[in-house]
């Protein structure tokens, strides 16, 4: 057994989800059966489909903390490979404020609460308890990674963790600003066909909706592939006949952004189901 796979182990048993890296500090990539879109994820290795591929080929999505998937057969060649771990911080319930130079390190004294450090090759990681949306470059050398984002273990660091304070949310808050208001003007044709209507009453769409918009609220895991499924049921079952506007899906985006996924995530998964349907 390699040390990292003892490593990731040890990590799974206490409730942090890790998984392996190649050299470069990535993922490994994705396996030939979730290539090219084909599982309706993106093929940029960061955001799962609707699979259950047993390779660690999803990215952060590929964590997890149970032993005997780190231990199976299909990832012994990853952690025969792997140049280092990683975990997701989102899974274990964590925010990490990436500080990637001394400049970085001396805004987070002067600005943010004290927390648990950990020293990183370049700067620290500051690690909060709670999770938010992940988001690069909210500022000079600030990443902020946790849902849907995964960072390099690097031992457990010192100090305790503090609460997530509202100056680390707050560093985010432009993004969902934006991306709401990118929603509003989806380029993705809705009216493309014009099928037998369903919808006897209004109520019958704003119903499917607002059960979609609950689903996606609801999950606590795998939200893009909840996402990615919520819009195929939604395309699959209202989007035939032209009724579904651009007002209803701004819900499903807005609901979608509030659980981390970022308005391009988003876009994806909603052309991606159009495939999928044909439309």
């Amino acid at each position: 057994m390699s040390e990292h796979l003892r490593t990731a182990l040890r990590l799974a048993a206490s409730g942090v989800p890790p998984l392996p890296l190649r050299a470069g500090k990535l993922p490994f990539g994705n396996c030939p059966a979730c290539a090219r879109n084909a599982c309706g994820g993106r093929p940029n290795m960061k955001t799962p489909g609707p699979c259950t591929c047993p390779q660690p080929c999803h990215g952060w999505a590929a964590a997890t903390i149970e032993p005997h998937v780190l231990n199976s057969p299909a990832w012994a060649p990853a952690w025969r490979n792997a140049a280092a771990v990683a975990y997701h911080p989102g899974g274990a319930g964590v925010t990490v404020v990436d500080l990637d130079n001394a400049d970085a390190i001396a805004w987070a004294r002067a600005s943010l609460p004290a927390t648990h450090v950990v020293l990183t090759t370049r700067g620290e990681h500051w690690i909060y308890r709670g999770t938010m949306a992940s988001s690069n470059a909210v500022r000079p050398g600030v990443d902020i990674k946790s849902l849907m984002q995964y960072a390099r273990w690097l031992g457990p660091g010192v100090g305790a963790t503090a609460a997530l304070p509202d100056a680390v949310r707050a560093l985010a808050v432009k993004e969902p600003t934006s991306a709401r208001r990118a929603s509003q003007t989806l380029t993705v044709p809705l009216r493309g066909k014009s099928g037998e209507c369903r919808h006897r009453t209004p109520a019958y769409l704003d119903r499917g909706i607002a059960m979609a918009v609950q689903r996606i609220t609801e999950a606590r895991s795998a939200i893009h592939t909840t996402v990615y499924r919520t819009f195929l049921a939604v395309l699959s079952t209202h989007g035939g006949c032209g009724c579904l506007t651009e007002a209803h899906v701004a819900r499903l985006f807005t609901a979608a952004q509030a659980k981390g996924e970022s308005v391009r995530h988003c876009t994806d998964a909603w052309t991606n189901a159009r495939t999928a349907l044909g439309m």
